[in-house]
């Protein structure tokens, strides 16, 4: 066989090859979704998340296991350092609840090692800013939709070997809006390519804003994140309390020691104590 005879028999495998390749994916209709949360939210399901604030494995895999779609792993208002958090994921892989992580901000560090720990949820607070946005997107996903570098981490452990090339489909990239000058933006916010879910930070706003939740001037902030995001067709998030308002598709839920408290009251037969939703 001839040097060309040779070149032209691998080009002719190589094309058979992609032609294969994107038969089977035309096939299956989309790469392979491992987070659960998402498919939920792409099914146009709510969905709802319990708050985890300590590093104790126990406590987040009977949080893992209660029954949430996906776990607030509280890493802005919290101590928890990113190896405790991959021991608390670890100890409980497979669990139905999937890993979001909140992260302290939108730097590089802080989500890439969050992604690399597992997380299939990154959640940005305080995003004011349009680039705000696209940090938490750029950090998160890999190329050619965002920036994030290829390391080590227990992320193909937890959810396979071709994760590199399934992550960006099953990534949630969650960013809160919980100042005024947030909400001036929120439609420019809300159309960031790779932004899944717009929260409005129910606490910050009333903080930030100096309305009580019970003020038209309150609610007219919220209104807007509502509106510019199902416009940008976008998720929106808020507190639990939430699940009945127009729009609303996730939810966080109370904090662990809250909920620990709650169990202990019932299995004593007393009546549990209010349980205030978390304002992150």
């Amino acid at each position: 066989m001839t040097l060309k005879q040779i070149v032209s028999s691998i080009l002719v495998c190589a094309l058979l090859g992609l032609v294969l390749v994107f038969v089977a994916r035309t096939q299956r209709g989309s790469v392979r979704i491992y987070n659960t949360a998402k498919q939920k939210l792409m099914e146009g399901k709510q969905i709802f998340g319990g708050m985890v604030t300590t590093s104790d494995p126990n406590i987040y895999c009977a949080m893992a296991n209660a029954g949430f779609d996906f776990l607030w792993i509280e890493m802005q208002h919290s101590p928890l350092t990113y190896n405790e958090v991959a021991g608390m994921i670890w100890a409980c892989k497979g669990a139905p609840a999937i890993p979001f992580i909140r992260v302290p901000d939108a730097t590089e560090g802080d989500i890439q090692k969050a992604m690399d720990i597992g997380a299939l949820g990154v959640v940005v607070p305080m995003v004011d800013t349009v680039e705000e946005a696209q940090a938490a997107v750029n950090y998160a996903k890999y190329p050619p939709l965002g920036r994030r570098s290829r390391g080590g981490g227990q992320y193909r452990a937890l959810w396979g070997e071709d994760y590199r090339e399934t992550i960006n489909d099953n990534l949630v990239v969650v960013v809160m809006i919980e100042t005024p000058s947030g909400v001036a933006i929120a439609d420019q916010i809300a159309a960031v390519p790779g932004v899944d879910v717009v929260a409005a930070a129910a606490g910050d706003l009333e903080s930030f804003s100096g309305y009580k939740p019970s003020d038209p001037q309150y609610e007219a902030l919220i209104t807007k994140i509502r509106d510019d995001t199902l416009k940008a067709g976008k998720k929106l998030a808020g507190p639990q309390a939430w699940r009945d308002r127009q729009g609303f598709s996730l939810f966080w839920s109370a904090y662990d020691y809250q909920l620990i408290r709650s169990g202990a009251e019932l299995m004593l037969g007393r009546e549990p104590s209010p349980v205030p939703y978390p304002m992150p």
